[in-house]
């Protein structure tokens, strides 16, 4: 009887434990922390060829394409303060900037934006900025980009 009683405990147990692993993929969050970011755009070009043309002169910027036209964007913050010292950053090199605001719900990137927001705050080395710009939009394409295209 103890043996019976085991197995059957047993066979429930794995039954239940099977079932959470494959349910584990069609699982989705119920909700996720979305926070406003502001995205410094550079850009609308109507072809990929125009809109690399127009970009040489940056190291690093991401791009998003919609309705058949290209948007560049060539920095990233969660503070607006530090929005519109990188619009007059980019304003003092020569070119013109608007300020777009979009909502991000990648946790990962948010961390690190809001370290690179502080560092961003406390400088005002154009050498400096562009490094700190360059590193966000790294890790945008690392953390969120890949992760849209992996879903």
């Amino acid at each position: 009887m103890p043996i019976i009683l085991c197995l059957t405990v047993g066979f429930f147990i794995g039954q239940f434990l099977l079932n959470q692993y494959h349910n584990k993929e069609k699982i989705k969050p119920a909700f996720s922390e979305k926070e406003k970011v502001f995205f410094i755009q550079q850009g609308v070009y109507s072809t990929k060829e125009s809109m690399e043309k127009n970009t040489l002169n940056f190291s690093h910027y991401i791009y998003h394409l919609k309705e058949d036209k290209y948007y560049v964007f060539i920095g990233i913050t969660k503070n607006n303060k530090n929005a519109e010292k990188l619009k007059n950053h980019f304003k003092n090199i020569g070119y013109d900037t608007i300020i777009k605001e979009f909502e991000v719900d990648n946790e990962s990137f948010l961390e690190v934006l809001g370290q690179y927001d502080l560092l961003l705050e406390n400088t005002n080395d154009n050498d400096a900025i562009k490094t700190i710009c360059n590193q966000v939009l790294a890790k945008y394409e690392e953390l969120v980009t890949s992760n849209e295209s992996q879903d």
